[in-house]
């Protein structure tokens, strides 16, 4: 997924769920790591950054991501 695609899921899903999607993510970072499934808990991990960023509004993702 493009980094767009990414920040787009996590807005939707910070809007569904506000800060909670946070916590899902990090439970799923952990149970999928624990289960040896590196891929998954790594899409999670990175998916959980867009989301930490938009909770704490660091991120807006209506505008365009500018990545460094």
């Amino acid at each position: 997924m493009r980094a767009g695609d990414l920040c787009q899921l996590a807005a939707e899903l910070v809007s569904e769920h506000g800060d909670e999607a946070l916590h899902f993510a990090r439970r799923a970072i952990e149970e999928y790591a624990s289960e040896g499934i590196q891929d998954r808990a790594q899409f999670w991990y990175v998916l959980s950054l867009f989301l930490d960023d938009i909770v704490a509004m660091r991120l807006d993702p209506d505008r365009p991501i500018v990545l460094h």
